[in-house]
């Protein structure tokens, strides 16, 4: 499991100077562990210290520095958001925030290693709980899992200039029902300073406590989870300093949906995304189809469907303009095959399936169908007609939209070409995965 702290800096050449050198040796001994520090355009003699005093590291590939060159503001939440894609992009399973004036202590990767999975790991600071040393400035402090960082669309770049984002972040992510753990005090600590520096680049936001116990009561009243519609951490970049190759981060997908009826290698797409690093979820059960149908009829939205980054079979492909609607900046997939060896498939399915009985046990199953084909039972007729249709309404519904829409004809050797480069990642140097080819 990789593990990279990532750290911001815009005019804290001095804090950095002081907490970056100890963080790197605390936690030399956890092996998979980096640092990146992404260079927000920053005024002061910050480039040249990490080139001179980190030369080691950043030929060793233990430090990693990124530059954003765009004049204006710190913008907080943008900060974040970009520092821990480009973390995601040097391999990070496990993001960690440590703002400059942060220390991590001895042994605080491996805290996080014993502590974490790659799915939903959530770790946070309680300043409150440091006690007889300063906590102004620890509240930042936070470890999340690549895959949860990415369904909640990281922080929320509403927030331009001073804001409470890392509260919006934590109240999102316990939304999704995760609560996470606490940090320990042993590993927060923090450069003592005034707010003199803190409030530096945007005098005017700085609040008052009441302005800020009222922002954070609204935080919390609030029930979205999902922020920025892909739209975050965007912008050009620089790799170690090498301004001759710029990088540019583009939107991300809200959600993947798998948006292809069933017995259309929606199986083998589920797979397929599991296997290029995405949190995903294909039929979980008829409770689990229950809820995502329920809850999007009824609220727009759907806080199970939120807890998986992709999503493949019913009822995806009953919702997908309410999807559209409900998460935009999503990516959709329509999986297709031959007509007749799908029907044969749907028939087999129906007739030999080895979960037939549970269909009968479980009425949302054969409301599905219901839904979908208007009966229960097989008809070749009616189904088929049913197929063309839907194919039909989904190219209709995303007609000029190429970047939203992927049609894979499975029958036509559709694989990781296709798969990887609609969604912008590396094709593995294996075979796409075939399940269930015999039904």
């Amino acid at each position: 499991m990789r593990i990279v702290f990532c750290t911001t800096c815009k005019g804290r050449v001095q804090h950095l100077e002081q907490t970056l050198p100890r963080n790197i040796e605390e936690n030399k001994d956890f092996e998979g562990c980096r640092f990146l520090v992404l260079d927000y355009n920053s005024p002061d003699y910050l480039v040249n210290y990490l080139k001179i005093k980190h030369a080691d590291a950043l030929e060793s590939g233990r430090l990693v520095v990124y530059s954003f060159l765009d004049q204006g503001s710190f913008r907080m939440a943008h900060a974040k958001n970009m520092a821990h894609r480009l973390a995601i992009m040097e391999g990070a399973d496990l993001l960690v925030n440590m703002d400059a004036d942060n220390y991590s202590a001895p042994g605080f990767a491996s805290y996080i290693g014993e502590h974490a999975s790659e799915r939903d790991t959530f770790l946070w600071a309680n300043a409150k709980s440091v006690v007889g040393r300063a906590r102004q400035g620890l509240a930042g402090r936070v470890v999340v899992s690549r895959n949860l960082f990415l369904k909640v669309g990281g922080y929320d770049e509403r927030y331009t200039d001073w804001a409470p984002e890392d509260e919006d972040f934590k109240s999102r992510v316990r939304r999704l029902g995760i609560e996470g753990a606490q940090i320990p005090t042993d590993y927060l600590y923090v450069i003592p300073h005034k707010d003199g520096l803190r409030f530096k680049e945007y005098p005017h936001a700085k609040p008052t406590p009441e302005q800020e116990a009222a922002s954070i009561r609204k935080i919390r009243d609030a029930n979205h989870t999902v922020a920025n519609a892909g739209n975050f951490g965007c912008g050009t970049v620089f790799r170690n300093f090498d301004y001759s190759r710029p990088l540019e981060l583009k939107p991300l997908p809200t959600r993947i949906f798998g948006i292809g009826m069933h017995k259309t290698a929606t199986n083998s797409l589920h797979k397929a995304l599991e296997i290029l690093g995405f949190d995903s979820a294909h039929w979980v059960g008829p409770w689990w189809a229950k809820r995502i149908y329920e809850e999007m009829q009824t609220g727009g939205r759907s806080l199970t469907l939120e807890q998986h980054y992709a999503l493949c079979d019913l009822p995806m492909p009953l919702l997908f303009r309410e999807l559209d609607k409900a998460y935009p900046g999503s990516k959709f997939i329509l999986t297709t095959r031959d007509e007749e060896a799908w029907l044969e498939s749907v028939r087999k399915h129906w007739k030999v399936n080895s979960a037939r009985f549970a269909w009968d046990q479980d009425c949302f199953t054969h409301r599905c169908h219901v839904l979908l084909y208007g009966r229960k039972k097989f008809d070749a007729e009616i189904m088929l007609a049913r197929y063309r249709r839907h194919n039909a309404e989904v190219a209709e519904h995303f007609k000029g939209r190429t970047e939203d829409l992927l049609t894979m004809p499975m029958d036509r050797g559709a694989g990781w070409r296709e798969l990887a480069g609609f969604l912008k990642v590396p094709a593995p140097p294996f075979d796409y995965p075939r399940e269930f080819q015999a039904s």
